[in-house]
């Protein structure tokens, strides 16, 4: 049953947070977002270790055991999702907060969001750092239109054709596709993406966005196969690529 939006309910506040755990981050994070953070009694966050550290970062006034900090990842079943929501139904707002940069993108926040929107409780997204974003930005690929595909399958084979599905797509559509894998994962992931796509297509590499180990580089196929480049390994990175089209 959906209910009705009204004054006395709270919000849901999408907080994003640093993307980098390096002291100097939380300059990242805008002043109205850092304010609302210290303004805010009840998270609902994907790492409560995390999640402290994060708004001890931004500088909340309160003992952090005077906040209330409640989990949802992947290990969260389906029927407390809706439970975590209960808050607001006394007139407190709820700020929901990923590991990394945005909530709700490539994240189970994602299935608070779509309950709140259920409940009638208002959600307000707030600005803040996204790799996503970030990487198109430097990317130098097209902008206009993109899609993220998140993680590819991790079996080999699966991987090769979903890599070629996506190159495919890039190139009729004139469209860059946007990918991610686990850090411990990105130099083979690389090599994977450099042997599978075609020579012309062009690949963008972000390593450690807003970190102190950032670097965002884009070449063809065929360029990165001929030079070197650093480890990505234990980094966050973002994989970016465009196929030549059929247009060019």
């Amino acid at each position: 049953m959906i209910r009705l939006r009204d004054s006395r309910v709270g919000m849901l506040l999408l907080m994003p947070v640093p993307l980098t755990d390096l002291p100097d981050t939380g300059n990242c994070i805008p002043e109205n977002v850092r304010h609302l953070v210290c303004q805010t009694r009840h998270f609902v966050v994907e790492n409560a270790k995390t999640a402290r550290k994060i708004i001890k970062l931004l500088g909340h006034p309160l003992p952090l055991a005077q906040l209330q900090l409640s989990e949802l990842n992947e290990h969260t079943p389906p029927d407390n999702i809706e439970a975590l929501l209960d808050p607001a139904f006394d007139g407190h707002d709820i700020g929901l907060m990923s590991e990394a940069g945005c909530p709700a993108i490539a994240d189970p926040g994602a299935l608070l969001v779509k309950r709140a929107h259920e409940k009638g409780i208002r959600v307000r997204p707030l600005t803040g750092p996204s790799s996503l974003i970030l990487g198109l930005m430097a990317s130098g690929l097209e902008g206009q239109r993109f899609a993220f595909a998140g993680y590819v399958p991790a079996n080999a084979m699966e991987r090769r054709k979903r890599l070629l599905q996506l190159e495919q797509r890039s190139r009729h559509e004139d469209e860059t596709q946007l990918v991610i894998e686990t850090p411990y994962r990105n130099d083979a992931f690389l090599t994977t993406l450099l042997e599978t796509l075609s020579p012309s297509t062009r690949l963008c590499v972000a390593r450690d966005l807003t970190g102190h180990n950032e670097w965002v580089i884009t070449r063809t196929i065929t360029e990165w196969r001929q030079s070197s480049s650093p480890s990505l390994k234990g980094f966050p990175a973002l994989f970016l690529f465009q196929a030549a089209s059929h247009r060019q």
